[in-house]
């Protein structure tokens, strides 16, 4: 049987991957903190879209940087709040500008806390 896209699915879990502009991190925080997400890994990388890079000038001479710092961010978090996290980063993210970032999320098939052994929704 098919869910409706959306649908929550009871004691199921997803993986919210997001990248974002550096600058737009602490925002981002902020906000995932106001509606009481927790459980968040933050990376640096480096990367490129569509725009594959940019060029800059630096002292009268340009240069072109191909990979710009980003940050990535990785959450497991209930199935049934995964739409309302994945928005609030996308709306504390936006600038507007190319660059902003992409956000995906991924079905998380089994996660163990390594402390109690609980599985699924209880061990996030």
């Amino acid at each position: 049987m098919m869910r409706a896209a959306g649908a929550a699915r009871e004691g199921f879990v997803q993986k919210i991957e997001a990248i974002v502009r550096e600058e737009r991190l602490p925002i981002v925080l902020a906000a995932l903190g106001e509606h009481g997400y927790g459980g968040i890994t933050m990376t640096q990388v480096r990367g490129h879209g569509r725009q594959r890079g940019v060029t800059e000038q630096w002292r009268g001479n340009e240069y072109r940087v191909d990979f710009l710092p980003k940050i990535k961010i990785e959450m497991i978090v209930a199935d049934n709040v995964a739409d309302s996290v994945i928005n609030t980063i996308c709306e504390n993210a936006r600038t507007g500008a190319v660059g902003d970032g992409k956000i995906w999320a991924t079905p998380v098939t089994r996660v163990v806390r390594v402390r109690t052994g609980e599985v699924g929704e209880a061990a996030i």
